[in-house]
């Protein structure tokens, strides 16, 4: 077991180092000897521990032809990996990476299924106010993320802000979802322990669900704001 945790700390602090450019070395061949980089490997089913634990030391190193300052190219004799991967040893490690990966995508699905069930279960509180302190909320709001990207700096005062009238309501609209939806941004506490960044498929959904149920918390404590919480989510 040791042995499987120590391999795992290596794969983790070394293989990201070789995936830039090192798709370029899947086949080389110099001095008559044939070799793979660690992403050949990689397609061949090894992971940074087994290289680590099996292989050891690299047989070449070659500068990154994708970026000289980058980490050397690790490359290994394919007579050598090949040998290797016939060993008794490389069939138990391996069949031990596997279950190992195996557990980690069931902890993932498990964790987004939970994650997903909560979002769609946790009340949704939306702050009331009046509308003229709605309307100059959101145009201080506003004009704080102008201010913020560099744009002008225009506040008003809560006795100029217009908002009678279907034209004014419609203007200041957007700005009072946006403004609420600030407000309400501790509900990204519900998207803690899910995997990967935003491009993540399961992340990706997740945040979808609750901007969803957001906007249609406002919508319903809000009813003028209905069509423009419509429009956002369409445009999401």
């Amino acid at each position: 077991m040791d042995c499987h945790a120590s391999d795992q700390s290596y794969e983790d602090s070394r293989e990201p180092q070789d995936r830039q450019g090192s798709e370029d070395y899947e086949g080389y061949e110099e001095d008559g000897q044939r070799y793979v980089s660690s992403a050949g490997l990689r397609a061949r089913g090894w992971t940074g521990g087994m290289v680590h634990r099996l292989l050891g030391t690299p047989d070449r190193l070659r500068v990154n032809p994708r970026l000289r300052t980058a980490p050397q190219v690790r490359l290994y004799r394919v007579e050598r990996v090949t040998a290797a991967e016939r060993t008794d040893e490389y069939r138990r490690v391996a069949e031990s990476s596997a279950r190992r990966s195996v557990a980690v995508r069931n902890a993932v699905r498990r964790r987004r299924s939970e994650v997903l069930e909560r979002i769609r279960t946790e009340p949704i509180e939306v702050p009331r106010l009046d509308p003229r302190k709605l309307a100059l909320r959101a145009v201080e709001h506003r004009a704080r993320r102008e201010a913020a990207a560099g744009g002008p700096i225009e506040l008003t005062d809560a006795n100029s802000v217009q908002d009678t009238g279907r034209a004014g309501r419609a203007s200041l609209a957007p700005w009072k979802v946006d403004y609420l939806r600030h407000r309400m941004n501790h509900y990204d506490q519900l998207l803690d322990g899910l995997p990967g960044g935003e491009r993540d498929s399961a992340r990706a959904e997740a945040t979808d669900l609750l901007r969803r149920r957001i906007r249609a918390a406002i919508a319903e404590a809000y009813p003028p704001l209905e069509q423009e919480c419509e429009r956002q989510t369409r445009d999401q």
